[in-house]
């Protein structure tokens, strides 16, 4: 049997002719509600915000790691705040920068790491030798363009480790501009994603910041819950991540000695050592010699010669 659907002109009588509860003396009534701006709407939850957080959290510490190794000197990037904005508020809140427009490959669109031109300056200074003193200068000289880019590809690294629980992207600069008005990633009234970071080198610090564009993250939206991105934090590296690891690990430099033997002597005896002087070990010459990787025993071995060097023959791993 059809149902007869009222008209909205019906709706609103019904609903201005029906019983109102309205509360007794003495009585308060709460309301609860939540300010929504529809300028700025909110297309990340809170849950998707806050993995969001913590993924580039872990690319701020990875990144001053990698910038440190790089300038030789410390350098600390702490995040301070994470927004969804329309993306012509985040570029008017940014002064002289350097841009470097990326892509994302396999997410679609691009995304863009700015970073302050006192800071890209220090950076600079430090990689040519210099104690890491920022100029006041709007502009890249063709030297400077690729160590900067040189720089902001040692992040990009960084940030493809932090991305890797949730997906594996590939980034690469597109394009390096210092001006904002030739950053188009995305239409003015769209939402994108803006992390803003502290940078600490030396004395002096400045900010930097990432910005992506909703519509690079939507289709891994479904992947930025929290009890996901736990799930997958603790599985297996893949072969990518262990080819790095093991290249990074590859071209460390580490320190080994061997030890010839151990003396005990009072503490006269040692502040009279002089030239000429024989020391008695506890080390027998029929017996294997220790090395040591670090301050760590690893091997067995003996001296041999070979041609005009000495050299160390490794007979069995170090027992305990």
């Amino acid at each position: 049997m059809p149902v007869a659907t009222p008209s909205v002109a019906q709706a609103r009588s019904m609903a201005s002719s029906a019983p109102v509860n309205k509360p007794g003396p003495g009585k308060k009534t709460s309301v609860a509600f939540e300010i929504y701006d529809f300028r700025r709407p909110d297309k990340l939850s809170k849950d998707q915000l806050r993995t969001l957080q913590m993924l580039h959290e872990t690319f701020a510490r990875q990144a001053g790691s990698a910038l440190s190794a790089a300038l030789r000197t410390p350098v600390s990037i702490e995040m301070i705040s994470l927004e969804q904005v329309p993306y012509d508020e985040y570029l008017r809140s940014i002064n002289q920068s350097v841009f470097a427009v990326m892509s994302l490959p396999p997410l679609t669109g691009q995304a863009v790491l700015e970073i302050e031109f006192s800071q890209v300056f220090a950076m600079v200074d430090r990689m040519l030798g210099g104690p890491g003193k920022p100029l006041n200068r709007g502009v890249l000289t063709d030297i400077e363009r690729p160590l900067v880019k040189q720089l902001i590809e040692r992040m990009f690294g960084a940030l493809k480790q932090a991305w890797e629980s949730v997906v594996v992207v590939n980034p690469t600069i597109d394009t390096m501009e210092t001006s904002a008005q030739f950053v188009t990633i995305a239409p003015p009234n769209d939402i994108v994603l803006t992390l803003l970071f502290e940078v600490k080198l030396g004395e002096q610090r400045t900010a930097m910041s990432l910005c992506i564009p909703y519509l690079v993250l939507k289709p891994i939206t479904t992947k930025l819950s929290a009890q996901k991105w736990f799930a997958s934090s603790g599985r297996k590296h893949s072969p990518a991540t262990r080819k790095l690891l093991a290249t990074q690990i590859g071209n460390s430099g580490v320190d080994c000695t061997i030890r010839l033997g151990k003396a005990r002597m009072e503490f006269g005896d040692f502040i009279n050592i002089k030239k000429g002087d024989i020391i008695r070990l506890d080390q027998r010459t029929e017996h294997d010699l220790t090395f040591l990787v670090g301050n760590v025993p690893k091997f067995h071995g003996r001296p041999l010669l070979h041609g005009k060097r000495l050299v160390f023959s490794i007979s069995q791993p170090f027992k305990k």
